[in-house]
């Protein structure tokens, strides 16, 4: 495997010429060696790509990918339950430290997130052969948001027949069938939703949340709470307000994420403390353009009195905050295939202008260019 020149913490590091999976395999080399590694890409099917590929270059790898919702901001739907599913799964991997690629486009790297803490708090376990408390068991899987339906078919999802409990967690790729031996759990199976028929048994189920947001009294009491503060008027006039009042999800109450919580988090909130972060391509020119369409479609809609809208800033990171979480951080940065003969970084501070390397390259598809720590703060390094 070969050895790559690696970051000092808060400072930062560019690679260019990169052709083809060729970042896929210098990646998953950094990966092996300096791992955990979070890749923010400049656009989702980047994303995916990486994603396919790294784990073609390293198999042992654990590479996991934080889709976006797949919706645009202050849209009046919410993302699928298959997104949301993902989402937590790859969060709660990363929080316990069970990811060693964590890969995520920019865009889901610019939302403010629920809290580690209630990820935390409403995971639990079933393992086989425990005592199970059946009426506390689906007054926690209300609690955690699950619905209870005749028959299970997506993520979220939760039915009881007699000794029978069908469970669809959050974050699984398949149902799971739970047979009681009187109040002990007997076995545990997955299941094939559309026959019903048993594949496979398990120890053991996660349970996640159903849900980005509590739905119990609590969540509904800082809801209204944060909602009164945030808006003016009678809130009761409000639709969304007298919804969530009811325990309904009313479609895209993902934009009111933090009136459920008294203080959300960010992507850089879970990830551990040595992680080495790499901006796949140039990200600021997308910060940008993220920032001026989203400010253009809160313009555009805010004028609904019944559905108000909560400030940008609320929802999303800015470019100086995105930028300043990387300042613990030790920070790689790749440039895609260019013919130009030079880039220029401009550091404000030192007045610093690093162009491309002419060396001899290192393989036929890496080039360093030798950007070392020029100022305290790595960000300023970013101005192109």
């Amino acid at each position: 495997m070969q050895r790559h020149t690696l970051p000092t913490p808060g400072s930062l590091l560019c690679y260019s010429d990169f052709d083809g999976s060729s970042d896929a395999l210098f990646l998953a080399q950094l990966a092996q060696q300096a791992k955990p590694v979070t890749i923010i890409t400049a656009n989702a099917l980047d994303a995916q790509r990486l994603l396919e590929e790294i784990p073609y270059f390293a198999p042992e790898l654990k590479a996991h990918l934080l889709p976006d919702w797949e919706t645009l901001p202050y849209d009046t739907f919410s993302p699928h339950h298959d997104l949301v599913s993902e989402r937590l799964a790859t969060l709660y991997q990363v929080m316990n430290g069970a990811c060693d690629v964590l890969i995520a486009p920019l865009t889901t790297a610019l939302y403010r997130m629920l809290p580690r803490e209630y990820l935390a708090a409403h995971t639990f376990f079933l393992k086989q052969g425990e005592v199970l408390d059946l009426a506390g068991l689906r007054s926690q899987l209300t609690l955690a948001g699950y619905s209870h339906v005749t028959q299970v078919f997506s993520p979220g999802e939760y039915s009881v027949r007699g000794g029978l409990i069908d469970l669809f967690p959050m974050g699984s790729p398949l149902p799971y069938r739970i047979d009681l031996l009187d109040n002990e759990i007997d076995t545990i199976r997955t299941f094939d939703v559309d026959t019903q028929r048993s594949i496979y048994p398990v120890k053991e189920i996660r349970l996640l949340p159903a849900r980005e947001f509590p739905l119990d009294e609590a969540g509904r009491t800082c809801f209204r709470g944060n909602f009164r503060e945030k808006f003016e008027g009678d809130p009761s006039k409000k639709q969304i307000y007298k919804d969530i009042s009811k325990g309904l999800t009313p479609a895209g109450i993902e934009y009111y994420l933090p009136l459920f919580f008294e203080q959300t988090a960010t992507l850089f909130d879970y990830l551990p403390e040595n992680t080495l972060l790499c901006l796949h391509h140039d990200v600021r020119p997308i910060i940008d353009e993220f920032w001026h369409d989203t400010q253009s479609r809160y313009q555009l809609l805010r004028g609904d009195s019944d559905r108000p809208l909560l400030p940008p800033a609320e929802l999303f990171l800015t470019s100086d905050v995105f930028f300043g979480q990387l300042n613990p951080t030790r920070a790689l940065r790749f440039y895609p295939m260019d013919k130009t003969s030079s880039w220029r970084l401009k550091n404000p501070l030192t007045h610093c202008h690093l162009y491309r390397s002419t060396a001899t390259r290192k393989t036929r598809w890496e080039s360093l260019l030798s950007l070392s720590p020029v100022s305290r703060n790595p960000a300023d390094a970013f101005c192109c």
